[in-house]
């Protein structure tokens, strides 16, 4: 009885790390995000350009928040 309730507690604290980790990788790609929107509102719906701003300005603010 006591294993399981470590094996839950274990799984409820890796639950917890990942909910964290994916919140703060939103809040740190919002203005990735933002950069994509502009860079497709001015290249009138260029994906390509986009998703190359996107990963660009992501590819810069990774490293430096984490």
């Amino acid at each position: 009885m006591f294993g399981y309730d470590l094996l839950g507690l274990i799984g409820l604290i890796i639950l917890a790390l990942v909910i964290v980790f994916v919140i703060r990788m939103i809040l740190i790609l919002i203005p990735a995000a933002i950069v994509a929107f502009v860079v497709w509102f001015i290249t009138d719906g260029n994906l390509w350009l986009t998703g190359v701003a996107f990963l660009v300005v992501a590819a810069l603010s990774i490293p430096k928040k984490l």
